[in-house]
């Protein structure tokens, strides 16, 4: 093309242009930037890793005064209006070229305190995540209408009521030090290994509300975080006994919208320094705190499943640390994590003497045990053995009893009649299972129904029962005590009490209710199913599981008995012979051993790395870690993906992360389009 040619085609480009309609072209706002701190700096809310860093902006002059640290505010961001935070403002930018205005304060309310900020920030570092997700956590949505109807001050309270007596730390020689300690202002730090009673005023939930009287006692607040709602029942309704009424709060994620932001506000503006709640309630921005609390972090419902998949645990515990407030783990059980804070000096603790513990629990008995397994050889594999179908008779002539069963459904497990081997579904490799009597079998992944079954194995088409359910339990031992009222609590209709009169509670482990007075006799079965779990803390889980039902029981003084079925002899389960002698401290201990001389968690930190094979080998090979960190794997992890772990020693912990943290980012600058899951602290390591 010659030169004259060229020119005559640009000329007539332009013209063209030129005829087109014209986009308005969006012009920067011209108006002055404030005269004191004109710049902000802004967390913006992108979703990406790669860009979770604060950015600059200008502060116009209209905005001077709403434009403070901790608000909600639009700025422009890669051509959008995004949400973010105010972080900070200052004279002057870093950024040498031209910055953007903030474009409007959403809420001039300071939702983002520099304490919650501090704790969103460790939670991140701590969990290779980005502060733009612990944000998501920690501070719920915005909700306009809450905001405009409560009172921007406080109102006035009346006197505490007077403190409890007898209390419910009498019966622990360290209990009244510590609240002592927490009264004064101090910030010790406890691991709380409760007692069962079936008297509300000295159970846990009142012994809980009376440290944070204590708190409150010395001028601070408190924040209480447990597994789920009927635990916030419980606890709410003894704070409301400790405190009065106005000066707690409930904070759950499933309260909705304008109950959970109103609550979060009421702490934000003071109206109120406790806090009990669910994981939701681990960020509340309560003022001047003096006390964090968490009961059985063992429960899964303790764990976010949403990135960066945060442990209440840690979460409180950063908090105490930053804050310079009190700690206090609380439960039946002790898991290792906090067996290995105990260990190192982090956590003193808080037990009874052994002769409170023997009055306080219920005598537990092992079927199949001595002399019951030659009175009944089958007692050891029988699904209620005699000596539980006997105790449980002799109980219900003095009031309720629990059966633990430990699946939820019917028939949750079959298998071939002929040859034992588990019975799959033919087009996804699933647990055939029986929902209902008289129901045709199902699979319990994919729900297709199975007409005709065949063994892969023998060839068979009859079909046996692996694992009883609590229904079919139910209706067996409706079956076995008949004119005796039969409760089930499970999966979807979970029940919260029962009364003292006799009657038969079937529930899954989680789902017991209260009692009134306490259960007369607590039945375990299937103790075999919790333990052979494969997962790295099937025993833990066991004992934390049998401890929780069998503390729903009276204690020995009130003639109350445990009974554990399907299990072998105490004398070679740890977990067994945890449960028999009431000594949870001594199990925590010894798992904590066998983990340190294998190497697994929590004496090691640990990461996995999930995705399909190539992706994951890549950004495997991208990864910059010390040399001391071992890869395992890699391991199947569902349909057309894999696994990795990562080891790495205690103190290279914050290296590994800060490592997994790159990796993220660096594969969101690149715009991959396959995601590495990145979790650090694995639940499920083992299976």
């Amino acid at each position: 093309m010659g030169e004259t040619e060229a020119e005559e085609q640009t000329e007539q480009l332009e013209l063209i242009r030129s005829r087109l309609p014209r986009r308005p072209r969006r012009v920067a706002s011209l108006e002055a930037a404030a005269e004191v701190d004109p710049v902000a700096s802004v967390q913006v809310d992108t979703g990406l890793a790669h860009l979770d860093r604060p950015f600059e902006y200008t502060v116009p002059e209209s905005l001077a005064e709403t434009a403070q640290p901790g608000v909600r505010v639009k700025v422009r961001f890669a051509g959008q209006d995004l949400d973010g935070f105010v972080l900070e403002r200052k004279p002057g930018a870093e950024h040498e070229g031209r910055l953007a205005p903030v474009r409007r304060v959403v809420s001039p309310e300071p939702v983002l305190v520099p304490s919650v900020l501090a704790a969103a920030r460790a939670t991140a570092q701590r969990y290779a995540g980005t502060l733009g997700d612990v944000l998501r956590l920690a501070i719920p949505p915005r909700h306009a209408a809450a905001e405009k109807a409560l009172a921007l001050e406080p109102p006035g309270r009346p006197d505490l009521p007077p403190v409890p007596s007898p209390s419910a730390w009498d019966r622990y020689p360290a209990g009244r030090h510590f609240l002592a300690h927490v009264s004064g202002g101090g910030a010790p730090a406890a691991s709380w290994l409760a007692l069962p009673s079936s008297d509300p005023a000295g159970d846990w939930p009142a012994a809980l509300a009376e440290a944070a009287r204590a708190t409150l006692d010395g001028g601070r607040g408190s924040v209480i975080v447990v597994p789920d709602h009927r635990d916030v029942t419980r606890v709410d309704a003894a704070l409301t006994a400790a405190l009065g009424t106005g000066r707690h709060v409930r904070l759950t994620a499933d309260q909705g919208p304008q109950a959970r932001y109103t609550a979060w506000l009421k702490v934000l503006r003071g109206h109120a320094q406790v806090v009990v709640g669910t994981r939701a309630a681990g960020f509340a921005p309560v003022r001047d705190l003096g006390l964090l609390a968490w009961w059985d972090d063992g429960d899964d419902l303790h764990e976010e499943p949403r990135a960066p998949y945060p442990h209440v645990r840690e979460v409180l515990a950063a908090r105490a640390r930053l804050e310079g407030a009190a700690l206090l783990s609380g439960g039946f059980a002790r898991t290792t994590p906090v067996r290995a804070w105990v260990e190192s000096g982090e956590l003193k603790p808080i037990e009874a003497a052994h002769a409170t513990v023997r009055v306080s629990a219920p005598r537990v008995l092992v079927a199949g045990e001595g002399t019951e397994l030659e009175r009944d050889p089958a007692a050891a594999s029988a699904h209620l053995p005699s000596l539980a179908w006997r105790t449980a008779k002799q109980a219900l002539d003095h009031g309720p009893v629990l059966v633990q069963v430990p699946r939820r459904g019917y028939l949750p497990s079959l298998s071939c009649q002929t040859c034992r081997a588990p019975a799959r579904c033919t087009h996804c490799n699933g647990p055939l299972a029986l929902p209902a009597p008289g129901a045709a079998p199902a699979c319990r992944w994919c729900g297709r129904g199975v007409s005709g079954f065949e063994c892969s194995r023998c060839g068979g088409h009859q079909l046996r029962s692996s694992v009883v359910g609590a229904r079919r339990t139910a209706e067996e031992l409706g079956r076995a005590f008949p004119g005796v009222p039969v409760h089930t609590s499970g999966s979807g209709d979970v029940l919260d009490r029962v009364a003292a009169t006799p009657s038969l509670v079937i529930a899954t482990p989680g789902a017991e209710p209260v009692a009134d007075g306490g259960y007369a006799a607590v039945l375990l079965l299937d103790a075999w199913a919790s333990l052979d779990r494969p997962v790295l803390t099937a025993g833990e889980e066991s004992v934390r599981r049998w401890l929780g039902a069998a503390a729903l029981g009276r204690g020995a003084a009130a003639r109350g008995v445990v009974v554990l079925c399907g299990a072998p002899t105490h004398t070679t389960i740890p977990a067994v012979e945890s449960l028999v002698r009431w000594d949870p401290a001594w199990f925590a201990e010894r798992e904590l051993d066998e983990r340190r001389d294998l190497r697994l968690p929590p004496t090691v930190r640990m990461a996995a790395l999930t995705a399909p094979r190539r992706p994951l080998e890549e950004a495997l090979a991208s990864l910059e870690l010390p040399e001391d960190v071992e890869t395992l794997g890699p391991l199947p992890a569902g349909e057309a993906a894999m696994r990795y772990l990562l080891r790495a020693p205690l103190e290279q912990g914050p290296a590994l992360c800060a490592g997994l943290a790159a990796l993220r980012g660096m594969r969101s600058a690149h715009k991959e389009a396959v995601t590495v899951t990145v979790r650090v602290d694995p639940p499920d390591i083992g299976s």
